[in-house]
């Protein structure tokens, strides 16, 4: 619900902020620069946070500096490996993006793939409302599929030889319509087969990209990553000599460190934004 979202952000931020302050044992003289996350997302959540940080940047005269939630997921590698560089391959999985990201420099990027509808963790939660797990969906899927089978054959479409692109409509919809159909059907079968398809369709779209690209370092992104099943098949994948990296499970989901990191590396990368900053809700990244 946008609106109560937006409230409590106004109720929490500043004390949010202070706290953080506190155990970093810092104060505001000792920031170089405020790095708010102004899209994309819910613009009431995000007006919030944008207007907060300009007032800091303009009280205390130091840089605004902008930063995109999704490059944010990406950045958050950077915290649990330092020795990370671009380029890469990035596989981002969260509840409003399912893409695969060329990371050319750490503030370039080209969207290779994306899905045409359901995000992958739109999915996820659809299946778990539908199966009665409820909210959030992703880990309560992971921690059931672990009791259950794959043993169900389910759809995973497939567009031209030459996209990248995703759809999670389809599966969605096939488990939803098997679990009414035959309502005694084994749950935790359910949620191992819509984990394992949803997976398949990842790995296959992200070989097709290092392929294209041959580029042989990947990383994961996003809430998803933090599922144990996807996690576990991405790793097989360095016994055919590609690289691949996932961020610590505590900063796989929305954080405000992730931000911080990217919002460093526009900073030194000299990107600044004037106090005319304004939330994006559907903001892309710079390519």
């Amino acid at each position: 619900m946008p609106e109560i979202a937006s409230r409590n952000h106004i109720e929490a931020i500043s004390r949010v902020a202070k706290k953080a302050l506190e155990e970093a044992k810092i104060d505001w003289e000792e920031l170089n620069a405020i790095t708010p996350t102004y899209g994309p997302g819910l613009v009431g959540a995000l007006l919030v946070g944008v207007s907060y940080a300009k007032a800091l940047a303009f009280a205390k005269k130091i840089p605004l500096v902008g930063v995109n939630h999704i490059q944010g997921h990406i950045a958050a590698n950077y915290i649990t490996y330092p020795q990370l560089k671009p380029p890469f391959l990035c596989i981002m999985m969260s509840g409003g993006n399912t893409q695969i990201i060329q990371v050319k420099d750490y503030t370039k990027f080209k969207v290779l793939g994306k899905t045409r509808d359901d995000a992958i963790g739109e999915a996820f939660d659809k299946v778990a409302r539908v199966v009665g797990l409820g909210y959030p969906g992703g880990p309560k899927v992971d921690q059931l599929a672990q009791e259950g089978q794959p043993n169900i054959t389910l759809p995973k479409t497939h567009f031209e030889e030459d996209t990248l692109d995703f759809s999670f409509s389809g599966i969605k919809t096939a488990v939803i319509n098997l679990h009414h159909k035959m309502p005694y059907i084994n749950k935790a079968d359910l949620c191992a087969s819509f984990q394992k398809s949803v997976t398949e369709t990842l790995m296959e779209n992200l070989e097709k990209a290092v392929k294209q690209t041959r580029i042989k370092t990947i990383v994961l992104a996003g809430g998803v990553s933090s599922n144990s099943y996807i996690r576990k098949e991405f790793l097989d994948l360095e016994g055919k000599g590609i690289k691949v990296y996932m961020p610590d499970l505590k900063l796989c989901t929305d954080n405000a460190a992730m931000i911080a990191s990217a919002g460093y590396y526009n900073y030194i990368a000299g990107i600044r934004d004037n106090l005319d900053l304004n939330a994006v809700p559907n903001l892309k990244l710079n390519e």
